[in-house]
């Protein structure tokens, strides 16, 4: 299973970027996928997730307001939405797949190398 996480780079504040992530390979079950991200200096932290059918999102309090999860019909490829984006989003985002559309880091078994978002004026 690979994941390919794109669509970062630089932005201004109050712009908007989407990022997606596409999913490789045969995971055997149906998934949930999910955001994190690790800002400079930082652990990483959970942004957003969504469940196999699209119906069940979750996201972070800093997230919830700003930025969406999607995800497209054939299941495959997750997006993120991110809307009036600020400063402290500069990170790099990663995009995981797991059993359940949990918030902790261990419930994802497949992660991507990550795109980097920097917020900058």
């Amino acid at each position: 299973v690979q994941l390919q996480a794109s669509g970062g780079g630089s932005a201004q504040p109050g712009a908007s970027l989407r990022l997606s992530c596409t999913v490789s390979g045969r995971t055997f079950t149906t998934n949930a996928m999910a955001w994190f991200r690790q800002p400079p200096g930082k652990s990483r932290e959970f942004v957003a997730t969504i469940s196999w059918s699209g119906g069940d999102t979750t996201y972070s309090d800093f997230a919830k307001d700003r930025f969406t999860i999607s995800r497209t019909d054939a299941k495959n490829t997750a997006y993120l939405q991110m809307n009036d984006l600020r400063i402290e989003d500069t990170a790099v985002y990663f995009c995981a797949v797991g059993l359940l559309p949990q918030t902790t880091e261990r419930s994802y078994r497949f992660w991507g190398q990550g795109t980097q978002v920097t917020v900058s004026s």
